[in-house]
């Protein structure tokens, strides 16, 4: 036992930091490591109607979200195709070797969280899971986070 055993703190930091490391393993291969498996997470499961509303449903910057989707479309993992209803419209897919490379991030990744949890039962891991899902829902209501490179910089701005 330490004095930071009850900091929220340090007790997210430890945490964070394991399962960074985890799943950076997991993914680290992937064009944009964990933005790159949102992106591609989302083509193949969630089908944005827009480029723009993908980048709006996981909250990264417009000209970030080129640039990953270039080197994930090089990876021939996503394409990008013209929406029929309005050419300038672009919706992006997954393809067929992104579907295939999804289903093993899913397996990798699915063993990183397993590591990083192992100190916990079946039943305590859901309950972590299922509290922190609330939590970040609340928090989120409150301050919602619209870009992912805004969290970043609001955590750059807070220290000193």
């Amino acid at each position: 036992m330490t004095a930071l055993d009850g900091d929220l703190g340090w007790t997210l930091g430890v945490v964070f930091r394991a399962y960074v490391k985890a799943t950076n393993a997991a993914v680290g291969d992937l064009p944009g490591g964990h933005r790159g498996y949102q992106v591609l997470t989302a083509a193949t499961r969630d089908r944005p109607a827009s480029q723009s509303a993908l980048c709006q449903q996981l909250g990264i910057d417009r000209t970030v979200m080129t640039y990953l989707l270039d080197d994930l479309e090089r990876a021939n993992l996503v394409m990008r195709k013209p929406a029929p209803t309005d050419r300038r419209t672009r919706h992006v897919v997954a393809t067929e070797t992104g579907r295939a490379r999804l289903a093993d991030l899913d397996a990798r990744l699915a063993h990183a969280e397993a590591h990083v949890l192992a100190g916990l039962s079946e039943e305590a891991q859901r309950n972590l899971k299922a509290l922190l899902t609330q939590l970040a829902a609340h928090v989120n209501a409150l301050d919602p986070v619209d870009s992912t490179c805004a969290v970043v910089e609001d955590i750059a701005a807070t220290r000193p």
